[in-house]
């Protein structure tokens, strides 16, 4: 196969598919979709890049977009490395801060936003900016400050009258001179260890992972349908919306992620990037759905799923021969349990779906693969153009987060950091060379900040995130993630931080499902008007330590949460828990509950 250059990608599939799908959007007024072939996603990239160029794009000019999904965001993307231009993707969540940071420190004179928010934030930041110069606007519905004259709805940006004979002529010329030394893009990290990171990609690291993921998914038919809904800002959607376009994929664009469910439903797709926490959801709404079933049911759910993992993970991942009789009994089992199981969810068409972002708890994952949903459980960072390994096909080990990827390499270094080397490996971080000093060791290896071991098959388990690790006032260390990971199974708890650097044993914050707890109180008898309420009933609290109990039989003494406290109020990215990636800032959250926490320790 042959590996194009992203300036050049979606031209080529536009001669090859021509009016064939590409893109699809919804309308969300009718709520229906429309699409977009190859050849109107052609013609619309060339007519953004001639525009870009006409308002003062340059090769390696950067040029921010802060939106939530929108289609603009790719024709704005490939317009981009057109031109040889740099595309800087902001979360839609993102704070004036947080923007602000990125448009001083990249120099952003052109910034592309979508909604009335995002509008404000930007307008506001640009005033007395010394880089801002120009907004332009994908939501015509967005209503302009009185004095504004900085900003352009992205209708008229691409008019006729902003574009010209030599704009063509420059970007001809541009797009023949694109060379894969070019920057492509810059994705800054969330900032959970400090001020964020600039991540410079190339568009050398796209060919390559293109190149090793054709490896590992070589079973994947050449065209499917892919729904994008993670944020465009996060590498694991930027990166596996890019390789779905270049196989020739359709991509289904979700502009709000909260309403994954009915996107999903409509459209069935083949495949989807996402996070653990989707799955985790899909699992709780299984096991709820077993737990409220009679005897007769229960017991043919809980025969499926054992011959599902039988088949799939004893014989079908291992390479074996599958018995007739097994063979039989899930042929039986896929149509009357896992079909409609998947049919629930909106994903019985599904072909792969790739997760990352954070730790899947094994219990989930097995269940998910006996019950015939087809996980490709990964690892990989913004630096390593996302992904360093996933599961293959077939041999797949459950315990890791699959195997090292093709052409690149994965070593265990100092502390056990896993550390890698491979075309996906960024160049640097932007304009930080002593950050980027640090991350590489002298032989070219990028140093994760993950700890972990390699197995004899070259799966990579993750064992806990360096920086995270906690030491107790005992000498004892303790690795919170993997506590976390294992509280948030359980279908009463919909997140939880663990406490315990420097403290003489671990507690836990811990934040209900409030849908689940608020039925069980009702079962119950428990007489409660507010969230906070639940949070100090006696009952509850004796419901929750039972719970958590059992679930850390496994986990040694020290390991074990002592003491847990109940919060009223969820994590978000707005009251300042959550990161745009969704990731706990684990400082911020010590401080804001330090009251909390301390009274655990009296």
């Amino acid at each position: 196969m042959e590996y194009y250059h992203l300036s050049r990608i979606i031209h080529q599939q536009a001669e090859k598919f021509g009016h064939e799908e590409a893109i699809k959007i919804r309308n969300h007024e009718t709520r229906t979709w429309k699409s977009v072939s190859w050849i109107d996603f052609s013609k619309t990239i060339i007519t953004v890049a001639e525009a870009l160029c006409h308002i003062g794009a340059k090769p390696q000019t950067n040029i921010g977009i802060y939106s939530q999904n929108r289609a603009e965001c790719l024709y704005v993307d490939f317009g981009i490395f057109a031109n040889r231009a740099v595309s800087i993707p902001m979360y839609a969540t993102a704070s004036i801060p947080q923007i602000s940071y990125m448009i001083n420190e990249a120099e952003i004179g052109i910034l592309f936003v979508g909604d009335q928010w995002q509008y404000d934030n930007a307008w506001e930041t640009l005033q007395g900016n010394n880089c801002l110069k120009q907004l332009i606007i994908f939501d015509k519905k967005v209503k302009l400050a009185g004095n504004d004259k900085n900003s352009l709805y992205f209708d008229d940006f691409c008019s006729h009258k902003n574009r010209n004979s030599q704009d063509i002529i420059s970007v001809e010329k541009r797009m023949k001179s694109a060379n894969d030394d070019d920057t492509a893009q810059i994705i800054y990290t969330s900032g959970t260890t400090g001020e964020p990171k600039g991540v410079v990609l190339t568009h050398a690291n796209y060919k390559a992972i293109f190149k090793m993921h054709d490896i590992r998914l070589d079973y994947l038919p050449q065209r499917y349908l892919s729904i994008c809904f993670l944020p465009m800002a996060h590498i694991f959607e930027k990166a596996w919306s890019i390789y779905c376009l270049h196989r020739g994929c359709t991509l289904a664009i979700c502009s709000d992620p909260k309403e994954i469910q009915t996107y999903v439903k409509e459209v069935k797709p083949q495949a989807m990037c996402s996070v653990p926490r989707f799955w985790e959801k899909v699992y709780a709404g299984a096991q709820e759905k077993i737990e409220h079933s009679n005897f007769i049911l229960q017991t043919l759910f809980h025969h499926a799923i054992k011959v599902g993992k039988k088949h799939n993970l004893d014989y079908v991942n291992q390479g074996k021969k599958v018995p007739w009789g097994l063979r039989i009994q899930f042929k039986f089992y896929n149509q009357i349990i896992y079909n409609k199981l998947k049919k629930v969810v909106g994903i019985e068409r599904g072909l792969i779906f790739p997760t990352a972002g954070s730790l899947l708890s094994n219990t989930i994952n097995v269940f998910l693969q006996s019950v015939n949903i087809p996980i490709i459980y990964g690892y990989g960072l913004t630096e390593t153009t996302a992904t360093v390994s996933c599961f293959p096909s077939v041999g797949f080990e459950i315990g890791t987060v699959g195997k090292v990827m093709p052409d690149t390499e994965v070593r265990i270094g100092n502390n056990n950091e896993i550390q890698v080397k491979g075309g996906g490996v960024m160049k640097e971080y932007y304009k930080k060379p002593e950050a980027t000093a640090e991350v590489f060791t002298e032989d070219g290896f990028f140093r994760t900040g993950d700890a972990g071991y390699l197995t004899e098959k070259m799966g990579i388990v993750l064992t806990e995130r360096i920086k995270d690790l906690y030491k107790t006032s005992n000498g004892k260390y303790i690795a919170p993630q993997q506590l976390e990971t294992r509280l948030t199974n359980d279908k009463y708890i919909d997140a939880a931080i663990i406490i315990g650097d420097q403290k003489k044993y671990v507690t836990a914050l811990i934040i209900p499902d409030w849908n689940e707890i608020k039925t069980y109180a009702k079962t119950s008898d428990i007489a409660f008007e507010t969230e906070e309420d639940l949070c100090k009933n006696p009952n509850i609290i004796e419901l929750y330590g039972g719970r958590i109990q059992a679930m850390q039989n496994e986990f040694a003494n020290y390991e074990q949460i002592k003491r847990f406290a109940l919060l009223p109020e969820p994590f978000t990215i707005q009251t300042g828990e959550l990161t745009n990636t969704l990731k706990m800032k684990r400082s911020f959250i010590a401080e804001k509950y330090k009251d909390v926490i301390d009274r655990m320790y009296e």
